[in-house]
């Protein structure tokens, strides 16, 4: 009998922990079925980040307990999430000279492209911080757009590579790993929050025609541009749900327990309606006028055909959708999670993509690799070492 493979993602929220426990369905096509889920309310997180290592592992903990309850797994490994204000984005541009007399571009001069690449970010823009993705943008021989993913096999004299490179404050991710290795579960990996989101959110079409996925957390506002199959561009805005609590809370003059609840949806025999969903609407409109700011800023202002996706926890918010449609210009839509076969856990809404998206993403990259990751060279690596194959694994079971 063929021994179950299993993943377990974690993702570290400002409001919640959540940890989802999946194992890889039997059907290849098909996204993991999922064993068991845990949250907990947050401790020691502010703006996405783990700031206090203790409170976070306690509140970890039993996250992790509700989900091998629940799956009747124990957890020893996890992938675990990084997010926050500190995500940022670089770009940088490589060249590689070909090696062979031949002038047939091999994959060691992709490599060296790759590398040049990197070793031309300016120290300061990496100080005190560290790459968790890298993604080749556009690849061009002797000054010729490549249109394919690899120029490996094509003939020329120089092989040149821009890149994104994706970071996060060093300091962030050392604490998310403690919070996560005090709890004695051993931290596989990292994986930025927005790009773990995508691989359950968004369909291939829509990371084709172009898109741009907005997780709309309690304390921060992500904008992640795809095109071409890939993220072009990762901004991180430090605003959330907590400052529409707080405008209701100013605006009507009401603790802000009850803001909350004001914000949720509940009703008040004191304060109309009306008034909550203008103050709502307002606070989501001077959040996402950053996002419109952002894309014209790349040249991709209502040029995404797919428009704006939305996840996480605020993507629940009735007006949502409208408002960010007619601030941003662009089709706006509440993103559905494609998840695989449920056993006694569900998932809810959006909230959970992040979590579950880590287990997609690792699970993939194992059964690629013929179930298990050798030892010394996780397929982790060597996904990071050839960028163009970290965003082609989940066509598989994409539409």
């Amino acid at each position: 009998m063929r021994k179950p493979i299993i993943s377990v993602g974690i993702d570290i929220g400002t409001s919640q922990i959540r940890v989802v426990i999946a194992e890889q369905s039997a059907d290849p096509h098909q996204p993991p079925r999922i064993l068991g889920t845990g949250c907990a309310t947050s401790r020691g997180v502010k703006h996405g980040y783990v700031v206090t290592v203790a409170d976070a592992a306690r509140a970890l903990k039993s996250a992790l307990s509700q989900a091998a309850g629940a799956a009747n797994l124990p957890i020893r490994k996890a992938l675990v999430s990084v997010g926050g204000e500190g995500l940022d984005e670089a770009f940088s541009r490589g060249e590689a000279v070909i090696e062979r007399g031949d002038s047939v571009i091999t994959q060691r001069d992709v490599q060296k492209a790759l590398e040049a690449s990197e070793a031309a970010i300016p120290p300061s823009v990496l100080q005190n911080r560290r790459i968790v993705h890298r993604v080749p943008l556009r690849w061009t021989v002797d000054g010729a757009r490549v249109l394919g993913k690899n120029p490996a096999g094509m003939k020329g004299m120089r092989l040149a590579v821009e890149s994104l490179f994706i970071t996060c404050p060093s300091q962030h991710i050392d604490n998310a790993v403690s919070a996560v290795e005090a709890t004695g579960v051993e931290v596989e990996d990292v994986v930025a929050s927005p790009i773990a989101a995508s691989f359950v959110t968004l369909a291939k079409k829509d990371k084709r025609v172009g898109c741009v996925l907005c997780d709309v957390g309690e304390e921060t506002l992500s904008a992640t541009i795809f095109e071409d199959e890939g993220p072009i561009s990762l901004k991180m805005f430090p605003t959330g749900t907590a400052d529409i609590a707080a405008d209701i809370a100013m605006g009507v003059k009401v603790p802000l327990e009850e803001a909350e609840q004001l914000r949720a949806g509940a009703l008040s025999a004191t304060v109309s309606k009306k008034k909550i969903d203008d103050i709502i609407d307002k606070r989501l409109a001077a959040m996402f006028k950053q996002v419109a700011a952002h894309l014209k800023k790349i040249g991709k202002d209502e040029l995404l055909p797919a428009g704006v996706i939305l996840t996480g926890g605020g993507s629940a918010i009735d007006s949502v959708a409208d408002v960010v449609q007619h601030v941003v210009r662009l089709p706006c839509r509440t993103a559905s999670l494609m998840v695989g076969e449920l056993g006694k856990q569900k998932l809810r809404d959006g909230s959970w993509s992040v979590a579950y998206g880590l287990t997609v993403w690792d699970l993939s990259n194992r059964t690629d690799s013929g179930g298990t990751a050798p030892e010394g060279d996780s397929i982790w690596r060597v996904l990071r070492e050839l960028f163009n194959k970290a965003f082609t694994f989940l066509k598989r079971f994409l539409p």
